[in-house]
């Protein structure tokens, strides 16, 4: 059996890391990127903008400048509408999911505090069910802990 010890690679895990590895650059047929070392098609970031500028200042065709790019014309449009509305900043994919603790909000975290004010000892544990009780939400413990160590660090 023959193992080939790869040495990690420092970009794609900086890539990888922001989110902008390109999951296919195998994709990108554009000449720029096949004739220049400094384009790098693994940088989701560098195959959009130059996806944007190859139709807004070298006049490519939407269709042939994300097929090139091995994007889509939907991409390309998404893309386009980013960057209008921030620049290059705005062509960073963003953080999927709730931004916030989104279950337990001020009623749920009052409700806590109405709870905890009459029996400090309760656990995140006992909570958990009398939120449901009450409210219909079905909360981890370990969330409520985290809620109120986030309450915690605010008085302080």
């Amino acid at each position: 059996m023959v193992t080939h010890n790869k040495r990690p690679d420092p970009k794609v895990d900086a890539l990888r890391e922001r989110g902008t590895l390109n999951p296919k650059p195998h994709a990108v047929s554009d000449e720029l990127f096949r004739e220049s070392a400094f384009f790098d098609p693994r940088d989701l970031l560098q195959v959009k903008y130059e996806m944007l500028r190859r139709v807004l200042v070298d006049g490519l065709p939407v269709a042939r400048s994300a097929r090139g790019f091995g994007l889509s014309r939907p991409s390309f449009y998404e893309a386009q509408a980013a960057f209008k509305r921030g620049g290059l900043p705005e062509l960073l994919p963003r953080k999927r999911g709730p931004r916030a603790a989104h279950k337990l909000g001020r009623e749920a975290m009052d409700f806590i505090a109405e709870l905890r004010a009459g029996n400090a000892s309760l656990s995140a544990a006992a909570l958990s069910p009398l939120l449901k009780e009450r409210f219909g939400i079905e909360v981890h413990r370990r969330s409520i802990e985290r809620a109120l160590g986030r309450q915690e660090k605010k008085r302080q």
